[in-house]
């Protein structure tokens, strides 16, 4: 180590810090682009804020902030030979993705090991210091040594988010565990031999831990399983738990079923429960296989499984600018598909990518990791610059496309946006359009001084209420940004082939055999037709100013202007006829080009007279999501039931307003009209929740903003987030509207773009959204 390296280097020693707990280390990539260690020019590590930056973001953030010393790593993959890759193939154990011991997107990939390459450097002139050294002061060398051993900011964020992983094998205690009457009738069971009382079955059986009857499986949709009798012999007893023989070890596992409770679960006193029919666990062997399991192989060999990830396809690599791929973390493919769709719209390639390097470059704050921006225009980079898409000088067809084009891992982003979200901050699937909402409201939130970029999606709806006493009319204009698209399975146009399936599947239960994949027959459904749905008058019961009473109504939707890009989410799920929410298996093929004619709203014709305005003196109507209420009331529930649901759900989304719905639907005021109570108030007594107020701020709102929409919501954090990025644009006329102030000017009535109702496919995300361009 040369002398002049050396005073360089102690000029720096009061900024030298060591990585203490709860210090975030970002030494895994780049707080500006997507290099890692693997990188060409490696990483390098502020040694005072422990941030990471890529070579070409360094020396602007060494200027920036003065910090020149840097821990550079270097990290080189080496492909392991073959006789160190043939270790027996892991199988699949849980019904879980991207979770230990489950579906694995990288399974099937090459491994590697890896040769780390560290040094010291020192800016502005890049002095390396190689590593490790013993010249090195006491200081510097526990500096390096802490960082190398901190877990790293985004490692521990994806753990954080791993708790909440989609993971089908998770299970509770029953309720039942403590409380389970076993009637002593005399019932022993042998250790083998079985066979279900009811038939001649003798796999799949169950025993009832009341009775200890033994009774066969329910019977699958493919045909296999059993003949129900398990599930018969509850219907009729109510005796709740049954235990599947077979499955049972010496250890005291097995699968253990808790009908009422409707989910498998876990019976902490199996072994005695087993025991009262004289059955020891120590001498049990396992001979069939659990639920999860046969859930597993299904899944496994399903085709949508193998249509998901492209089974026996030869995928052939493409490189360059826009298409660079984005690699699953777990879950994450909504994130993927719909971010991948969003930087193909020219308002966000102009936003986030031709004025990225302004956006990174004017950064003046403490984490760009935290900064939505920042971290757009980062993902932006990332996807459309090419640089993380290079064509190697020659393709090996034998190689797997991950290997030649391994794509960007958007960890930072996702821990960003899903940051106080009780559902994108976890790894749990999630709806891609619900996730498309949550990104444009935080994009237009920080356009601050800036045009929003979603604004291209959005447009003006048009509902128009007749009322059949009076035949008079209501106008009602709301604003949207994606076009909830019905899809009527009674308008199938293979009806036939879905019937000679039914039969088959039928046939299948009959003769015990089992429907494969490739037999699947889904409903087929024509574009024009779902259209013709929307556009057709609705049926509601509301309330008629005309007549002074409720009366039915007609319904009829129309878009008053027509966006740039038109989000159109298909509505694939319904109530089956045992009013369990369901999902729709179908096919839609979209034309290339959607004429939405139909659709074009007017506004008050000719010879139509309005209803008058209501007398009544009624509380201020609240804002409700109209699109999550029309998705309700397509799937057949009452409008004004739909309305509350939504509403008292805190406009959080479809899936917590479909819960309210199956949870109330029993209630004697179900269908009635929502009711607003007026303010109470004790609203002027209302302390904000103070973890709340900081989750808020974090986000960049002040605290009068936020405690404010916390008492909008009930203290509700969630809801509280949701509200506050709705009302972003009028917080300071409700503020002032609060606390007396005088008047600010209200909010400019929002402008819309208004092309051509004939627009061009475009995009598909995940099968439930179709971008259309005009």
């Amino acid at each position: 180590m040369g002398v002049i390296v050396m005073e360089k280097l102690r000029n720096h020693f009061s900024r030298i810090h060591l990585a203490q707990g709860g210090d975030k280390v970002y030494k895994d990539e780049c707080m500006f682009c997507f290099d890692t260690p693997e990188s060409e020019t490696g990483l390098y590590v502020c040694l005072n804020t422990f941030l990471g930056w890529s070579k070409e973001h360094v020396g602007h953030y060494s200027n920036q902030t003065g910090n020149r010393v840097f821990l550079h790593l270097r990290r080189h993959k080496k492909e392991l030979p073959p006789e160190k890759e043939m270790e027996p193939e892991k199988k699949i154990a849980r019904l879980a993705i991207g979770v230990e011991g489950g579906f694995n997107p990288d399974a099937n990939k090459k491994r590697y090991e890896y040769e780390e390459q560290n040094s010291l450097v020192i800016l502005p002139e890049f002095d390396i210091i190689s590593l490790p050294s013993a010249d090195l002061p006491e200081i510097v060398q526990q500096s390096v040594v802490s960082i190398l051993k901190a877990e790293s900011a985004l490692h521990l964020a994806e753990v954080e988010a791993a708790s909440g992983a989609w993971d089908g094998e998770v299970r509770q205690i029953t309720k039942h565990a403590d409380s389970l009457k076993q009637l002593d009738n005399g019932v022993k069971v042998p250790p083998s031999g079985w066979k279900c009382e009811e038939c001649d079955k003798t796999d799949n059986l169950w025993l009832n831990l009341t009775d200890g009857k033994i009774l066969c499986g329910r019977r699958q949709l493919d045909g296999s399983g059993g003949n129900n009798h398990a599930l018969e012999h509850y219907e009729k007893t109510k005796y709740p738990l049954s235990v599947k023989l077979g499955t049972i070890t010496q250890d005291g596992n097995a699968d253990v079923y808790s009908y009422d409770e409707d989910d498998m679960v876990l019976d902490p006193d199996l072994v005695k429960h087993l025991a009262h029919f004289g059955i020891n666990v120590k001498v049990m062997e396992k001979t069939e296989k659990t639920m999860l399991e046969l859930e597993i192989d299904y899944n496994q060999r399903a085709w949508e499984w193998s249509r998901l990830t492209e089974s026996g396809a030869k995928l052939v690599p493409k490189f360059g600018p826009g298409l660079t791929g984005l690699k699953n973390l777990g879950n994450s493919c909504y994130v993927n598909s719909v971010m991948q769709v969003l930087f193909t719209v020219p308002s966000f390639v102009e936003r986030f990518y031709n004025h990225g390097e302004t956006i990174r470059g004017g950064y003046k704050g403490t984490n760009p990791a935290e900064d939505f921006n920042v971290q757009m225009s980062k993902l932006a980079h990332g996807l459309l610059s090419g640089k993380y898409s290079v064509a190697p000088n020659s393709v090996d067809e034998n190689k797997d496309a991950d290997d030649l084009q391994p794509g960007i891992s958007p960890v930072m982003f996702r821990t960003l946006v899903g940051k106080g979200h009780a559902e994108f901050s976890t790894k749990k699937q999630q709806d891609a359009m619900e996730f498309l909402e949550h990104v444009l409201k935080m994009t237009a939130c920080n356009s601050a001084g800036a045009s929003d970029p979603g604004s291209c999606f959005k447009f003006e709806v048009e509902d128009k209420f007749i009322c059949s006493a009076s035949g008079k009319v209501r106008y009602v204009t709301r604003p949207d940004q994606y076009l909830p698209l019905p899809v009527p399975v009674e308008e199938a146009i293979n009806k036939e082939e879905v019937a000679a399936y039914q039969a088959l599947k039928a046939e299948a239960r009959v003769s015990q055999k089992v429907v494969q994949p490739d037999e699947q027959v889904r409903t087929k459904i024509p574009f024009d037709v779902c259209l013709s749905k929307l556009a057709s008058p609705e049926q509601i019961v509301a309330f008629s100013s005309a007549a002074e009473k409720e009366v039915s109504m007609q319904k009829i939707t129309r878009l008053r202007t027509f966006p740039d890009y038109l989000v159109i989410q298909l509505v694939k799920f319904g109530i089956g006829q045992d009013w369990v929410p369901m999902k729709y298996d179908v096919s839609i093929d979209l034309p290339e080009i959607l004429d939405l004619s139909v659709l074009r709203g007017y506004g008050l014709q000719a010879g139509e007279e309005e209803l008058p305005e209501s007398a009544t003196t009624k509380p201020k109507e609240p804002e409700i999501d109209a699109g999550i209420v029309q998705q309700l009331a397509e799937m057949g529930f009452p409008w004004e039931a739909c309305r509350k649901a939504v509403h008292l759900t805190g406009n959080s989304g479809s899936e917590a307003a479909m819960n309210w719905v199956m949870e109330h639907m029993g209630d004697p005021d179900f269908a009635e009209p929502l009711v607003i109570q007026n303010e109470s108030s004790s609203n002027d007594n209302f302390t904000p929740n103070e973890e709340g107020l900081a989750m808020l701020m974090s986000m960049g709102f002040t605290r009068e903003q936020a405690a404010l929409a916390l008492k909008e919501t009930s203290n509700s954090l969630e809801r509280a987030a949701d509200w506050i990025f709705s009302h972003q644009h009028e917080l300071d006329t409700l503020l002032a509207a609060q606390s007396g102030a005088a008047a600010v000017p209200p909010p400019q009535k929002p402008t819309y773009t208004n092309g051509s109702p004939k627009v061009r496919k475009c995009k598909l995300v995940g099968q439930e959204v179709q971008v259309a361009t005009a």
